[in-house]
């Protein structure tokens, strides 16, 4: 007999989505809740009750939850839809129009079904020997075992290092400080995110799991054989409580969206947010560091590099060798006000570090440990905790005096300074002992059983001190560390890095990791932070490559105290600065990528098969990835190249080499040049890329032009759609006072026709004009909006070019004549006309 056939389950309840379950002769209760067609629930209660009453993961649609969480039982925001609930002989079986769950009235081992055309395919199963640990049986903690086909692929578990898919790995989930870690090997990193997909190759399916739960523990997906229980998978988690659901696809992209709305919005940062920002321990850490910003200014205004913010290292807060998060040392930063003003007169934004513990001797320890503001150990007494410069105590966001204190050290120490943003760093939370306990809003709790919830506790606080002090600005901060619904709050990256090849790919695939757990603002330190300087070559290649994220820093420790900065290598700075520029051009398609983030829960950064499922070649290990709805990024991941090999996935119509408009069939591989200056890149045939075609220095920032670039399908009955999301780009009332200007292009035998339509909600555009630019060497000629573009043919005598402007490498802005703005194609020593149109919108 199966061990867990002693616990069967009967009904205890029904009401409307929740069904309770009882075992007799015991307390355990199972809860299944119907809360989606595509999303089902299930959660144990342990015979003491449950642990944690409360989550903070689960806020679907939401900007936000309330500082104590939200009530775990709680059904609201979901659409609850009916479903058939029914009693076999040894069974419950619960069905919405989407997926089934047949309920094991012994040992409640689920089987779940998916609506596939006309009839249910059995797509997932609890293991059929102990699948759950009820009272012990299967040792301390909690656990739920699944069946594992050899055949099926996992993604996700957020941020980790290595191949996309996880098949035959043990991942630990728990956070840590991975100062260096092997992009390729190290694990576990920074973040904790208990949710994982399943695609299913032979029937293209695939469906989530995520595991409400806040505690460390593992998910081993086939690294465990026994040969008693067949092929399995399972999480474990050290406390808390066993809480899931099931998301059905049936496409990767389905599950994705649907887990991200679930766990709440994406933030929309503000639009300064996209450009480049710099930062490194170096100059906070210097004596003269003060000197040392102003310095960095007039190396950007020398070099002509754009910069839109700078993130101050933890060095500032020393005192001697040491550092004390919310304090200033006045030696090193003479005038902080001064210093703020200074750089935003010169378009830079500062966002300062902050680490949520104290060390023993901080000046403010004694009094924050009075008030108990300090996470403690078993004996009631603070607990000390191996933290930077020696031992520390961490603050306990559940505190919430503790957690007010927090906000007000925000707004008086760095905002009323001229601070714009956090930089919440080392927030890992990094306690061990198995007795520490934490305030528990009121009700102590062990910290273990909430020790992922400090971290976006912490971001919170952060969040709220900026919007309290700038109310009608959107806040824009900063967390290394994190757990589900940090995205609600902050852009992340990927933590400390270690400079060498390898770490570009594999930080591209931990990336694109982030991506499909809910998690799309995000980038790399880029040039790497720990270990040797990179030298010219990689520097280069990490540039090429960072513009590319959402989040663009180049920031170092590195080990003979060097700096990674975009001057570091003089003969770099001509490609760095391009590169940076191409960046800044593409900010209107980033900034829209930003807004159905937010608002369609629609990743930036995606993996090929995450738009080209069908296209069984996307599946394989590579080292490409997307950005937004068009573009195909192909990095440079190793020395010595000169080009780049890369596969276009199978799209009607084929793609275009960015650069060049050459066209390469969809479903072949092809070759394109990687000069230093260039990122390889492909567009998607039948694109519109919305772009900033005004000349951008770091003296004048602020100019925008609007244009759109063409890629128009060959042949014809090809039709494709773009909206372009304007707003101003700072304040908080973006979802009343926007504008969206679509634009619809289709390809007939003889022409390319575009119509623009712009729908303004409470915001008027700041221009009234936009150029449309054909950017391949397609014959047929163009209409917008009913108006024929008409060809110019090459240049000649009647062009009298007053000024040249380089808007991109190969690509040129020639003042005119006949039109008012002629667009110039170069390749190599030949110029060529390309047809433009400036359309009033």
């Amino acid at each position: 007999m199966n061990i867990q056939q002693r616990y069967s389950f009967t009904v205890a309840t029904k009401h409307d989505a929740h069904i309770e379950f009882s075992a007799p002769n015991t307390d355990i209760k199972a809860h299944v809740f119907v809360l989606e067609p595509k999303i089902i629930r299930v959660l144990f209660e342990k015979e003491s009750g449950l642990e944690l009453e409360r989550t903070w993961s689960i806020a679907p649609g939401l900007n936000d939850l309330p500082y104590e969480g939200r009530e775990r039982k709680s059904t609201e925001h979901f659409s609850c839809p009916r479903y058939d609930f029914r009693e076999t002989e040894d069974a419950y079986v619960v069905e919405t129009e989407m997926v089934k769950a047949t309920i094991k009235k012994e040992g409640f081992r689920i089987t779940w079904h998916r609506r596939d055309k006309d009839k249910w395919t059995c797509f997932a199963q609890d293991r059929d020997t102990q699948a759950y640990n009820f009272k012990g049986e299967l040792g301390t903690g909690i656990k739920h075992y699944l069946k594992r086909d050899i055949r099926e692929r996992y993604y996700g578990l957020g941020e980790r290092t290595g191949t996309l898919n996880r098949h035959h790995g043990r991942f630990r989930n728990v956070t840590i400080d991975a100062m260096g870690y092997d992009a390729e090997h190290s694990d576990p990193l920074y973040k904790h995110i208990p949710f994982y997909i399943t695609h299913q190759p032979e029937s293209a399916f695939s469906y989530g799991l995520f595991y409400d739960n806040l505690a460390p523990g593992y998910f081993d997906l086939g690294k465990e054989l026994d040969n008693y229980h067949g092929l399995y998978r399972y999480f474990e988690a050290e406390a808390g409580d066993l809480d899931y659901y099931m998301i059905v696809g049936p496409s990767m992209k389905d599950v994705v969206q649907t887990y991200t709305w679930m766990t709440g919005n994406t933030a929309l940062p503000p639009k300064w947010s996209i450009g480049y920002s710099g930062s490194t321990m170096t100059y906070t850490d210097a004596e003269n560091a003060q000197e040392r910003l102003y310095e960095f200014i007039e190396k950007c205004e020398e070099n002509d590099i754009l910069c839109d913010s700078f993130q101050l290292s933890s060095g500032y807060t020393s005192i001697g060798d040491k550092r004390y998060v919310f304090h200033w040392n006045k030696d090193k930063f003479p005038d902080v006000q001064k210093l703020a003003r200074d750089f935003s007169d010169k378009g830079l934004r500062l966002a300062a570090n902050i680490k949520p513990a104290l060390l023993k001797d901080h000046p403010q320890y004694s009094d924050l440990e009075q008030q108990s503001f300090f996470i403690k150990n078993g004996k009631g007494e603070t607990e000390t905790a191996q933290f930077w410069d020696g031992g520390g105590a961490y603050i306990d966001f559940t505190n919430e005096a503790a957690y007010r204190w927090w906000i007000d050290q925000v707004q008086q120490q760095l905002l009323a300074y001229g601070i714009t943003s956090t930089w919440n760093d080392n927030n890992e939370y990094e306690i061990w002992s198995q007795d520490a306990t934490v305030n528990g809003f009121g009700s102590e709790l062990p910290f273990q059983t909430i020790r992922a919830l400090q971290p976006l506790l912490m971001m919170k606080a952060s969040f709220e001190a900026q919007a309290e002090h700038t109310p009608k600005e959107r806040p824009f901060l900063i967390s290394r560390s994190g757990a589900p619904g940090m995205h609600r709050y902050v852009q992340t990256w990927t933590g400390d890095n270690r400079t060498e090849w390898k770490t570009i790919r594999y930080n591209i695939k931990t990336g694109i990791s982030l991506s499909l757990s809910g998690i799309y603002n995000f980038g790399h330190d880029v040039g790497g932070f720990a270990g040797p300087k990179p030298d010219e070559e990689l520097f280069i290649r990490w540039v090429q490559n960072g513009i590319f994220h959402p989040r663009f820093t180049i920031h170092s420790w590195n080990e003979d105290q060097t700096v990674n900065e975009p001057w570091m290598y003089e003969n770099a700075v001509p490609a760095i600065r391009e590169l940076i520029q191409l960046r800044s051009m593409l900010t209107p398609y980033w900034y829209t990528a930003f807004y159905h983030a937010s608002a369609n829960h629609e990743p930036i950064i995606k993996p090929t098969f995450f738009d080209f499922e069908e296209d069984t070649r996307t599946w394989e290990e590579n080292d490409d990835f997307l950005v937004g709805p068009s573009m195909l990024v192909a990095s440079v991941v190793e020395p010595g190249v000169s080009e780049r090999t890369v596969y276009a996935p199978a799209h009607n119509g084929g793609w275009y080499d960015f650069y060049t408009g050459n066209h390469v069939e969809g479903g072949t591989t092809t070759t394109l040049p990687a000069p230093s200056h260039q990122t390889p890149l492909l567009v998607k045939a039948g694109a519109i890329i919305p772009v900033n075609e005004a000349k951008r220095t770091f003296a004048k920032k602020d100019e925008d032009k609007r244009g759109f670039l063409l890629f128009p399908s060959r042949g014809a009955g090809h039709t494709s759609n773009y909206t372009l999301y304007e707003d101003d780009g700072i304040t908080k009332n973006w979802q009343s006072a926007h504008a969206l200007v679509s634009i619809e292009m289709t390809t007939t035998a003889d022409a390319i026709h575009v119509t623009t339509n712009v729908v303004s909600k409470g915001y008027s555009l700041p221009y009234h004009e936009a150029r449309f630019t054909v950017m391949t060497d397609d014959s047929r000629p163009l209409f917008v909006n009913g108006k024929e573009v008409v060809e110019m043919g090459s240049i000649g005598g009647s062009i009298e070019p007053v000024s040249i402007i380089s808007v991109r490498s190969k690509y040129l802005s020639v003042r005119g004549i006949k039109f008012n703005i002629i667009i110039v194609a170069c390749i190599g020593n030949r110029y060529f006309i390309v047809r433009h149109l400036v359309v009033l919108l």
